[in-house]
């Protein structure tokens, strides 16, 4: 076997370790921090900000759509756009839906981020040019599925009915968190792929990465859909 295969070989098992290591937790909420948003009472901005964290840390599905988002920006200044994109989307459906009460079946919601992670695996591979003669408009693209990744956080957090004293504050505190979170693992991320982007079994493998980032977002759409029918 070739240098180059096992070089991305190796880089499919991290990030696919990375995320799915979390795969028990993501969009879940382990004992300890459901005892404490059932218990907290007033205004906890530290504890709301780790939560917000964590949470972005473990939602795998969150970060393997930024992992396709970020895959083919070579320049700092397109990946700053994009997550700024992203994070426009998700932070402004974060805030709305907890503040007005909207709540989306979460099986439908996570089945939609789950497309959102084929979506941009095909993306990538040049399926819409190829197979359609079309390219949507990536950046349109990247803010729309921003909204629903941050309608799943806000259909999450609304699970606990958190108290209204303190509401505000803890929110936005949470928000910051999330922020904090997808900064740590896209800068995780990035340093994994610019390594990569040193060695010519980047380009040569990319298609094969991103057929197991579409694989990876199938998985997660089959997952929800199944749990919405048998719910």
């Amino acid at each position: 076997m070739s240098t180059a295969v096992i070089k991305s070989i190796n880089f499919l098992l991290i990030i696919t370790g990375v995320f799915a290591s979390f795969s028990l937790l993501a969009h879940g909420v382990d004992d300890a921090t459901k005892q404490f948003l059932e218990a907290n009472q007033g205004t906890a901005i530290l504890p709301f900000i780790y939560i917000g964290a964590k949470h972005m840390l473990t939602g795998y599905d969150h970060l393997l759509f930024l992992v396709g988002v970020v895959f083919f920006l070579f320049r700092s200044k397109d990946v700053l756009l994009y997550v700024s994109l992203f994070t426009l989307g998700h932070s402004l459906t974060l805030l709305y839906g907890v503040f007005s009460h909207i709540e989306i079946n979460p099986y439908i919601i996570d089945a939609i981020i789950g497309l959102s992670v084929v979506y941009k695996g095909f993306d990538n591979l040049g399926g819409f040019q190829r197979i359609f003669n079309c390219q949507p408009n990536t950046k349109i693209a990247v803010t729309v599925f921003g909204l629903f990744h941050g309608f799943g956080l806000a259909t999450k957090i609304q699970e606990f009915q958190l108290p209204s004293d303190g509401l505000v504050s803890n929110i936005i505190s949470f928000n910051v968190g999330v922020e904090i979170g997808q900064f740590l693992a896209l800068a995780m991320v990035l340093i994994i792929l610019n390594f990569w982007r040193r060695h010519s079994s980047y380009l040569k493998f990319a298609t094969i990465t991103n057929t197991a980032l579409m694989s990876a977002g199938f998985m997660l759409l089959g997952l929800q859909l199944t749990g919405y029918i048998i719910s």
